[in-house]
Protein backbone atom coordinates (compact mmCIF):
# COMPACT_ATOMS: atom_id res chain seq x y z
CA UNK A 1 0.00 0.00 0.00
CA UNK A 2 1.25 3.44 -0.94
CA UNK A 3 0.21 6.82 0.42
CA UNK A 4 1.00 9.33 -2.32
CA UNK A 5 3.14 12.23 -1.07
CA UNK A 6 0.29 14.76 -1.08
CA UNK A 7 -1.86 12.40 1.03
CA UNK A 8 1.04 11.87 3.45
CA UNK A 9 1.46 15.63 3.75
CA UNK A 10 -2.25 16.13 4.39
CA UNK A 11 -2.30 13.37 7.01
CA UNK A 12 0.61 15.05 8.78
CA UNK A 13 -1.21 18.41 8.68
CA UNK A 14 -4.39 16.81 10.06
CA UNK A 15 -2.39 15.12 12.84
CA UNK A 16 -0.61 18.34 13.79
CA UNK A 17 -3.91 20.26 14.01
CA UNK A 18 -5.88 17.50 15.74
CA UNK A 19 -7.09 17.93 19.30
CA UNK A 20 -6.98 14.12 19.62
CA UNK A 21 -3.83 12.98 17.86
CA UNK A 22 -4.22 9.44 19.16
CA UNK A 23 -7.57 9.14 17.36
CA UNK A 24 -5.91 10.20 14.09
CA UNK A 25 -3.09 7.72 14.63
CA UNK A 26 -5.54 4.89 15.41
CA UNK A 27 -7.68 5.69 12.37
CA UNK A 28 -4.64 5.79 10.11
CA UNK A 29 -3.48 2.40 11.42
CA UNK A 30 -6.95 0.89 10.88
CA UNK A 31 -7.06 2.30 7.35
CA UNK A 32 -3.69 0.70 6.62
CA UNK A 33 -4.89 -2.59 8.11
CA UNK A 34 -8.09 -2.78 6.06
CA UNK A 35 -6.63 -1.54 2.80
CA UNK A 36 -3.86 -4.13 3.00
CA UNK A 37 -6.37 -6.93 3.56
CA UNK A 38 -9.55 -6.22 1.63
CA UNK A 39 -9.52 -2.88 -0.21
CA UNK A 40 -12.29 -3.84 -2.64
CA UNK A 41 -14.75 -4.79 0.07
CA UNK A 42 -14.22 -2.16 2.78
CA UNK A 43 -14.61 1.02 0.76
CA UNK A 44 -17.49 2.53 -1.15
CA UNK A 45 -16.95 2.74 -4.93
CA UNK A 46 -16.96 6.28 -6.28
CA UNK A 47 -16.06 7.13 -9.86
CA UNK A 48 -13.45 4.41 -10.37
CA UNK A 49 -11.97 5.01 -6.94
CA UNK A 50 -13.04 4.09 -3.44
CA UNK A 51 -13.80 5.99 -0.25
CA UNK A 52 -13.30 4.70 3.26
CA UNK A 53 -14.30 6.48 6.44
CA UNK A 54 -12.74 5.52 9.74
CA UNK A 55 -13.39 8.51 11.93
CA UNK A 56 -11.89 10.97 12.24
CA UNK A 57 -10.42 10.26 8.77
CA UNK A 58 -11.78 9.71 5.30
CA UNK A 59 -9.54 8.47 2.48
CA UNK A 60 -9.93 8.20 -1.27
CA UNK A 61 -7.93 5.38 -2.78
CA UNK A 62 -7.38 3.45 -5.99
CA UNK A 63 -6.90 -0.30 -6.31
CA UNK A 64 -4.57 -1.81 -8.90
CA UNK A 65 -5.32 -5.55 -8.71
CA UNK A 66 -2.86 -6.51 -11.46
CA UNK A 67 -0.03 -4.95 -9.46
CA UNK A 68 -1.46 -5.96 -6.05
CA UNK A 69 -1.29 -2.31 -4.99
CA UNK A 70 -3.50 0.21 -3.27
CA UNK A 71 -2.72 3.93 -3.51
CA UNK A 72 -4.18 6.33 -0.97
CA UNK A 73 -4.75 9.45 -3.04
CA UNK A 74 -6.41 11.85 -0.60
CA UNK A 75 -7.17 12.11 3.09
CA UNK A 76 -9.67 14.37 4.81
CA UNK A 77 -11.14 14.96 8.22
CA UNK A 78 -14.40 12.99 8.18
CA UNK A 79 -17.55 14.98 8.86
Amino acid sequence: MIWVPSAQDELARIWLQATDRQAVTRASARIDFWLQRSPLSVGQPSGGKYQLIIKPLKVVYAVFPDDCQVHVLQVFVAN
